[in-house]
């Protein structure tokens, strides 16, 4: 039996916020919520420094890539449900 890990690398746009303070703001939230809903990482990889830009980084371990494709899928959809956020690009590897 095997180890599976997903990637996925998602951009963000944040329309609303105004600062980077505010960006950290709502990435904050969404990371917390993202870990304790799914058991991944989460991690802002690129553009911290654009307030209203973000990529995020995105890890899931299992023993079936079936499982991975899973989680990494209700991971997008629950992005993409989230009104302040719009997912601008995702990008998903198997290894």
């Amino acid at each position: 039996m095997g180890m599976i890990v997903g990637l996925c690398t998602l951009e963000l746009h944040i329309p609303d916020v105004q600062s980077l303070k505010g960006k950290r703001q709502v990435l904050s939230s969404l990371i917390t919520r993202l870990r304790n809903r799914f058991n991944i990482s989460v991690a802002e990889i690129e553009e911290q420094d654009i307030w209203q830009k973000a990529i995020l980084g995105v890890a899931c371990v299992a023993n079936d890539t079936g499982r991975v494709n899973q989680v990494l899928d209700q991971v997008l959809n629950f992005i993409r449900s989230n009104p302040s956020i719009e997912l601008l690009r995702s990008q998903i590897e198997v290894l």
